[in-house]
């Protein structure tokens, strides 16, 4: 059935049952605040430089949706799988993707993870289990769905956790991929990133329903809908989600209600947006509301975000720098991986290709 998770941060840390079915860890908390605030500086670091020119194509920023990655992807293990959208750029960072690959893929270099074939905004990681996003919307839903068939064969406890906003759950992939996991039983949990907008299309046009983690229902397992800015509600949600996962119980969909500051890309003025309804949601930004948080359990000072920012900024100039003294690919290299050497050969010396055979 779906439910709905009502309470404040506060009230649910000081209940709680999310980590190891105990209290949440000061140093846990401590560490997700400060992942969502590197999540925030890697972000806003990346439109400046597409605004430089420094890549081109576009970029899907998240920023004000922190909360949602952050607590869901934070004690993911190194070999389970994850299902990002274009809008997830910062999935891999949680993860633990190194920095200068991740740049290395915004600058389309050579030695990215994707030979600079899929940039920007289609970051994936094959060692970390980083699944390359889809420009096709929900698409990555399908391949981590049967990431997570794979693992129930295998008789593994490793979970797939898959990505997708509002505008996904209209789509024909979305029912494809929760009716596959309900009926099969499959170790995965669906985190839907409700931002209210799918591009330029409120959700009010899209369903009729208010809470779209009713949907569950109808794939026969549970759905629960909570307060997306607060990194705290989404952990102990995730928590039992991964851990009824990694029991064998089957999956999860989670609906994190939030909000994307920004258009749809760094293209998009967002001016279809009410200016009072951007505001709205900006007093709910979840770095803010954590560092209130904190504060109250004396666990924040502006002095230790501060160091966390120097030192995480001086992690990113180190990967920038490495990105924009790497190599872009030559133009051949789009044929490796495609077609054996033989036939790429033959295409580019068509006059002095010999066979082999």
């Amino acid at each position: 059935m779906a439910t709905k998770a009502k309470e404040p941060a506060e009230a649910q840390a000081a209940n709680s049952g999310s980590e190891g079915g105990g209290l949440i860890s000061n140093d846990k908390l401590r560490q997700m605040y400060a992942t969502m605030l590197k999540c925030r500086t890697l972000e806003e670091r990346a439109r400046v430089l597409f605004k430089q020119g420094k890549f081109t194509g576009n970029y899907y920023a998240a920023v004000g949706q922190e909360a949602t990655v952050v607590a869901t992807a934070v004690d993911l293990r190194a070999e389970d799988t994850i299902g990002p959208s274009h809008r997830d750029f910062i999935t891999g960072f949680v993860k633990g993707a190194p920095l200068d690959k991740m740049f290395c893929h915004l600058f389309a270099r050579a030695n990215s993870p994707d030979k600079g074939r899929s940039s920007p905004a289609h970051f994936g990681y094959a060692p970390l289990n980083i699944i390359t996003p889809s420009s096709t919307i929900a698409a990555q839903l399908n391949i981590a769905t049967g990431v997570a068939l794979a693992n129930k064969m295998k008789k593994n406890d490793n979970i797939a956790v898959a990505y997708f906003g509002d505008g996904s759950t209209s789509l024909g992939f979305w029912h494809e991929a929760l009716n596959f996991a309900g009926v099969h039983d499959l170790p995965i949990i669906f985190v839907c990133q409700n931002n209210l907008w799918a591009e330029s299309v409120n959700l009010k046009f899209q369903t009729r329903v208010e809470d779209l983690s009713v949907k569950a229902h109808s794939y026969g397992f549970p759905g629960i809908t909570v307060d997306g800015n607060d990194v705290v509600a989404v952990y102990r949600v995730a928590q039992e989600a991964i851990n009824r996962a990694r029991r064998g119980h089957g999956p999860t969909l989670i609906e994190c209600k939030t909000y994307r500051w920004y258009g749809h890309s760094e293209i998009d003025p967002a001016k279809y947006r009410d200016p009072e309804e951007v505001e709205h949601w900006k007093a709910k930004d979840p770095i803010a509301n954590m560092e209130k948080y904190l504060t109250a359990k004396k666990l924040f000072t502006p002095e230790w975000k501060q160091e966390i920012l120097d030192s995480f900024n001086s992690e990113l100039d180190a990967a920038i720098e490495t990105a924009d003294k790497s190599a872009p690919p030559e133009g051949v290299e789009a044929l490796d991986h495609v077609y054996s050497f033989e036939v790429r050969d033959r295409w580019l010396n068509p006059k002095t290709y010999s066979p082999s055979y």
